[in-house]
């Protein structure tokens, strides 16, 4: 994978105003600042609740974000996924397009970037996933992580985009899946508004591979996974100044973000009988991670 996350527990009350170096941040602290993080806050809101260094916190995110995609790239293999929804959310990095210096437009993490997401829908893990550009290269990296993740012939809904049309064509060409593409369908657009699509009158269902289950194919749980990254990371927040100003620390933001998503916070819809995490439904783990387990992947 090229970044994964996690996401869990509320913030830790209590707040130092101690600045505390790096190489001094006890799990306690590490795993505070993480909850900080995770829950939405941006690098500056975390220092002023956790005391923290500014720096000091960067690193973490840096260190953590490279630990918990190591992690996840290992734990998520032979996956028992067999029904696969696949989305692609916009951020951008240093600066919107229009306001990208001339020396800089047209460089990859300079203004517009695309996470490709996948989500099974039947235990709501995040199995794969890629911080990049909108291109066809990206779009056969992502199908290609994510095939070598299931061992089973898999159903796999996706938009319109005919970006990903080459992609799972290239990524599973040597075994067979089941690919419908679903379209929306919009109004009229002047009923568009500034900030908003206009409103979605219906959907139209295309078969492209295989014999995809009609009553599967939706999009409906990833794009709802959407949310809960805007929520989860201040990065993805729109309207405000909460981007990254590095593409790579994006990278890592949404790498922690996925390691919480997937292992630490425990799924509404898989919670019935006993919290349920979508690692423990996909049966990768078998208890909920905490935010000092996630610290300890830096030990």
């Amino acid at each position: 994978m090229e970044t994964n996350g996690l996401l869990q527990q509320k913030v830790p009350s209590g707040c130092s105003s101690i600045m505390v170096s790096m190489n001094r941040l006890s799990t306690k602290k590490r795993a505070q600042i993480i909850g900080c993080l995770v829950e939405g806050n941006s690098i500056r809101a975390t220092v002023r609740m956790t005391g923290a260094a500014k720096n000091t916190i960067a690193k973490l995110l840096v260190d953590l974000g490279t630990a918990t995609s190591e992690y996840q790239d290992g734990a998520l293999r032979e996956l028992p996924c067999k029904t696969i929804q696949c989305d692609e959310i916009w951020a951008y990095a240093y600066a919107k397009n229009k306001n990208v210096p001339e020396q800089f437009k047209g460089t990859y993490g300079y203004g517009d970037v695309w996470t490709w997401t996948a989500l099974c829908a039947d235990t709501k893990l995040v199995p794969a996933w890629v911080v990049g550009e909108r291109t066809i290269y990206d779009a056969l990296y992502f199908m290609k992580d994510l095939e070598g993740r299931l061992p089973h012939r898999v159903q796999i809904t996706t938009d319109g985009l005919n970006l990903y049309l080459p992609g799972v064509k290239g990524a599973f060409r040597k075994r067979e899946v089941d690919y419908a593409m679903l379209q929306k369908l919009y109004g009229n657009a002047g009923e568009e508004r500034r900030y908003s699509p206009a409103a979605c009158v219906g959907t139209k269902a295309e078969t492209i591979l295989g014999d995809p289950d009609p009553a599967k194919i939706s999009t409906s749980y990833v794009e709802r996974q959407n949310l809960t990254m805007r929520m989860g990371m201040r990065r993805f927040t729109r309207l405000t100044n909460g981007f990254s100003k590095k593409v790579e620390n994006l990278a890592h933001a949404v790498s922690l973000h996925f390691m919480h998503y997937n292992f630490a916070r425990p799924h509404k819809t898989l919670s019935d009988r006993y919290p349920t995490t979508p690692a423990m439904a996909a049966g990768v783990a078998d208890h909920i991670w905490s935010l000092e387990e996630i610290s300890g992947l830096l030990d």
